[in-house]
């Protein structure tokens, strides 16, 4: 088999599918990338068991189909290499010897043969079929995935919760101490479905995935889902279990509502951190008519902060507790200049959101308070 290919468009492809490839696996073929030569495409497959990631190449010239493993390490270290230059490989069928020819040169080595390479299993018949605008989903782990648990011992809350509704879709995720959920009614599934997607396939996506594509197509069966973009393929078991009932967990009444800059905020925040106590991080919010005295301190360490940080308030005066760490990241991934932050009562969540929602679109994040200690 032999096949002419530009360099620069092959290491753009070797490098998003390498995404998927563990840096240990247990089968050891999945340390290797499958090429298949389809006409005048190349197909590229990665694969960690859970995860597949094909994707293609236009190839200039071949003579033949086929499909054989390579290293994938090796390859990729090939590819920096090369500077970006026409490529043309030639792979012996029968010994798997691969030989890639370059301006003045040329490496060889040897390949493993493409039976070898697991393949995927095939969508169950009752699957379903609809798209998404490809900002859809991007906007959707983007806003969310910071809120996912990194704890393995509930593996349901280190995913995304994909709910979907004939006319929008919902992101959500939690960790129990944070809730976060983005809402999207740009698009129109026209189904309704729910599942759970691991992180590693939505940070693949937020990798390779360009929020100028257009439509994506999703394949969802009982087990797995398929999106199909651009030259990419993605597939993915979702994580098995039930997703927390999200929305029963955001209070509906929360009359008093603080206003304030959010990067202010953050960077007030930031300061408050370093003299929380390390066990906690304990920040105090003391919230009064237009004011916000933020305070924090380490009595092992007799370290104390204060900072006044200009808002809105009108409502009773009021003392609550959150942790430094969550709010850092609910305030540094918010958009926008100003945050509301609704509150009830000391004991109960506090419900951020920026002042101005996007057209179609709702963010929400939740935190919970701590014990303040008077």
């Amino acid at each position: 088999m032999k096949f002419n290919v530009s360099g620069k468009a092959l290491q753009t492809q070797l490098s998003a599918v390498s995404k998927v490839i563990n840096s240990k696996n247990a089968l050891s073929i999945l340390d290797n990338f499958l090429l298949e030569v389809k006409g005048n495409t190349l197909y590229i497959t990665g694969s960690d068991q859970e995860n597949v990631v094909k994707a293609e190449v236009e190839i200039m010239e071949s003579d033949a189909d086929g499909a054989i493993a390579v290293g994938a390490r090796r390859l990729l270290d090939v590819m920096k290499e090369v500077n970006n230059q026409a490529l043309t490989f030639l792979i012996n069928d029968e010994t798997k010897e691969i030989d890639i020819n370059f301006h003045n040169g040329h490496f060889n080595f040897m390949g493993i043969s493409a039976s070898e390479y697991p393949r995927p299993a095939s969508m169950e018949p009752d699957s379903i079929t609809f798209t998404l605008p490809a900002k859809t989903i991007l906007n959707g782990i983007e806003n969310t995935l910071f809120g996912a648990s990194t704890d393995t011992i509930r593996p349901i809350m280190t995913g995304i919760f994909w709910d979907i509704h004939p006319n929008d879709i919902t992101f959500a995720t939690t960790d129990t101490h944070k809730l976060v959920r983005y809402i999207d009614s740009n698009c129109a599934p026209a189904t309704e479905t729910s599942f759970c997607m691991p992180p590693k396939p939505a940070n693949i996506l937020k990798g390779i995935m360009n929020k100028e594509e257009e439509d994506v197509i999703v394949t969802l069966d009982s087990k797995s889902a398929t999106f199909k973009f651009s030259t990419y393929t993605l597939s993915c078991r979702f994580i098995k279990g039930t997703f927390p009932p999200y929305n029963r967990v955001i209070p509906a009444d929360n009359p008093y509502c603080l206003s304030v800059d959010r990067v202010t905020l953050l960077n007030a925040m930031r300061r408050m951190a370093l003299f929380a106590s390390m066990a906690s991080s304990l920040v105090k919010f003391n919230i009064q008519q237009d004011e916000l005295l933020l305070s924090s301190q380490d009595l092992d360490y007799s370290t104390s902060a204060e900072e006044r940080v200009a808002c809105q308030y009108s409502g009773n005066a009021m003392t609550i507790g959150f942790n430094a760490t969550y709010m850092i990241e609910i305030l540094s991934n918010l958009k926008g200049e100003t945050v509301n932050i609704e509150l009830s009562e000391p004991a109960r969540p506090g419900i951020f959101q920026p002042e101005k929602q996007l057209e179609n679109e709702n963010i929400l994040m939740l935190l919970m308070p701590m014990q303040v200690l008077e």
